[in-house]
């Protein structure tokens, strides 16, 4: 603009074409310069205007989610006090519905700060000691991660004034990030809490010997959705926590400083005022004081309360089941979803657990198993490594892989099919449709089981006999050599899993898992099977057989045994057998 009233003062000077050539350039670039700075401060406009919008919109979803969830929590609680025997399955609800019950809680908080209306309500009462007891409620979560925890509060008891439903969300959000970065190797959370000469502030330190965080991300730590290293750490963030845990600390008019060092721990320092001259009038609640018996409980213990009542649920559940039922190994690493599934799973089927893919490859190698049942995402190693292992192994390949995931991308289902996986369930799923796809496999085996069975001992033998020319695949190798290690043991009743494996050059649970796959039974069907194929192949040849001495063939001591076990196989007794023979002939 100034060079425009240079211009005109110059105009005398200047041709009047000239002159005005230069003004009307001039003026595009002032009218264009006025145009993007209104533009830019529309967008800003409606940015905030969305903004506002969309808080709006979170404040009222996040309602309209808490009042269902409170009627869920209630019902529980009438539950509980109706049927009290389903202790476990009540305490698994409660605990999902006061963990969503808190998320939505943080979103509302931060929802709230964002339209500035986040509002502070202190009370008087026992800061310390409010501290302690809320710190301690996290304690379940230390232990469950194998961490040492302490908390240390000097002096252990002083009155002062705090909003506790601010404070409880610092302390909750401080300590479980601290227990999230933190390995279980000699792993060191602790909560530090003391006063300045004054005693008007407090000053809260959280402290922790985890992976620690770099210079360049702890510039970005208070940031909205600054996930930090949970996907390096195989554990799950929303990004919300550490920037809504300073907003928090600025409306108590305190401050947060992170001290942290790569591979040596994390320090947060929270300092807050506690005198009641640091708050206008209307943030103070003179008409309530803290209750420290009321201090959050951020977790329920729900791993001791399961405790005890695994042995009120195996015994009837073991009654209904019997050698031959199907062996499953849960892997997940949510103990609750863990826990669900296996009360659930166990009334149909023995099961296995374990929390990563690494404790899996332990019980696989260990454990004779049916059907592996893993989720994708977790820490140690994850679903899809596991899956990879196993079905690289020629002892395990065959064993059947259902994979969970929360992951719904296409290429997340390819993957998992690429690596070999059987099938693949997202989550959230209903226990029916995993349900669904167990019975498929497992129907599938006992197929395969009908017609190995339905075969005589000539039929069986045939099968795995190939042409000279031909190269027997591994599983007809397999197969000849666990009939021929039968057949030579046939008159030995104490020919059992143990020796077998020990002439198969395999270990127990390998040889169950392999003839599993082939015929559909385990080791002792599997011995019994030939046994009692090979009783029916000598009647045919020897009708007029002891059938004493026929059980002493097939390798039974007992000839009521026997018989027993014949009848159940044929539907008839052994002389019954015999006889029907000697009429056909």
């Amino acid at each position: 603009m100034l060079f425009l009233v240079l211009l005109l003062s110059l105009q005398k000077e200047i041709k009047q074409e000239t002159l005005q050539t230069l003004i009307a350039i001039i003026s595009v670039f002032v009218l264009a310069a006025i145009g993007w700075g209104g533009w830019r401060l529309y967008q800003r406009a409606v940015r905030m205007r969305n903004r506002a919008q969309m808080s709006y919109i979170f404040t009222n979803i996040t309602h309209e989610l808490l009042t269902p969830l409170t009627v869920l929590s209630a019902s529980v609680e009438r539950l509980r006090d109706q049927e009290p025997k389903y202790g476990g399955d009540y305490d698994m609800m409660q605990l999902n519905i006061e963990r969503m019950v808190r998320l939505l809680q943080q979103i509302l908080e931060t929802s709230k700060s964002q339209a500035g209306e986040l509002k502070l309500l202190v009370a008087h009462g026992d800061v310390m000691q409010y501290i302690r007891r809320t710190a301690l409620c996290l304690e379940p979560l230390m232990v469950k991660r194998g961490l040492e925890f302490s908390v240390k509060c000097k002096p252990e008891s002083m009155m002062g004034w705090i909003d506790t439903d601010k404070l409880d969300k610092v302390i909750y959000n401080l300590l479980s990030n601290a227990a999230k970065y933190t390995s279980e190797d000699h792993g060191k959370v602790a909560l530090q809490v003391y006063t300045n000469k004054n005693y008007d502030y407090i000053i809260i330190k959280v402290m922790d010997n985890g992976i620690g965080i770099s210079e360049e991300n702890q510039k970005r730590l208070f940031h909205r959705f600054y996930d930090g290293d949970y996907r390096r750490m195989n554990t799950m963030g929303n990004g919300l926590g550490l920037a809504l845990t300073r907003e928090l600390v600025y409306l108590h008019g305190g401050t947060i400083v992170c001290d942290s060092e790569l591979g040596r721990g994390t320090t947060f320092t929270v300092t807050l005022p506690i005198n009641k001259e640091a708050f206008t009038p209307h943030q103070i609640d003179e008409s309530h004081k803290i209750d420290i018996t009321m201090a959050h409980s951020a977790i329920l213990d729900l791993a001791n309360r399961m405790k005890g009542k695994e042995e009120d649920i195996d015994p009837v559940a073991m009654d209904e089941l019997d050698d031959d039922s199907y062996k499953l190994l849960v892997v997940e690493d949510n103990v609750e979803l863990l826990m669900l599934m296996q009360q659930l799973l166990r009334q149909k089927y023995y099961v296995k657990t374990a929390s990563n893919g690494e404790e899996a490859l332990k019980v696989i190698e260990s454990n004779e198993l049916d059907l592996i049942i893993s989720d994708v995402m977790m820490p140690v190693m994850d679903g899809y490594e596991l899956t990879r292992r196993v079905k690289s192994n020629p002892n395990t390949s065959h064993l059947p892989i259902i994979l969970l995931t929360a992951k719904t991308q296409e290429e997340d289902r390819e993957e998992a099919l690429r690596l070999g996986a059987d099938s693949f369930v997202t989550k959230p799923f209903k226990i029916g449709d995993l349900e669904l796809r167990i019975t498929n496999i497992v129907e599938n085996r006992k197929r395969i089981r009908r017609e190995f069975k339905e075969q005589t001992s000539e039929e069986t033998l045939q099968r795995v006999e190939v042409q000279a020319d031909v190269k027997p695949t591994a599983d007809q190798e397999f197969l000849k050599r666990a009939l021929d290690c039968v057949h030579e043991h046939l008159s030995d009743a104490d020919y059992d899993r143990d020796a077998f494996a020990r002439d198969m050059g395999a270990s127990a649970s390998t040889l169950y898992n392999k003839l599993r796959s082939l015929t559909g039974m385990n080791v002792s069907n599997f011995i019994r099977d030939i046994r009692m194929k090979e009783a029916q192949r000598i009647a045919r040849q020897q009708p007029d057989i002891r059938i004493s001495d026929l059980a002493y063939k097939v390798g039974f001591h007992d000839p009521k045994y026997f018989s027993t076990c014949f009848k159940k196989e044929f539907g008839m007794q052994p002389s019954e057998y015999i006889e029907n023979l000697s009429k056909d002939q």
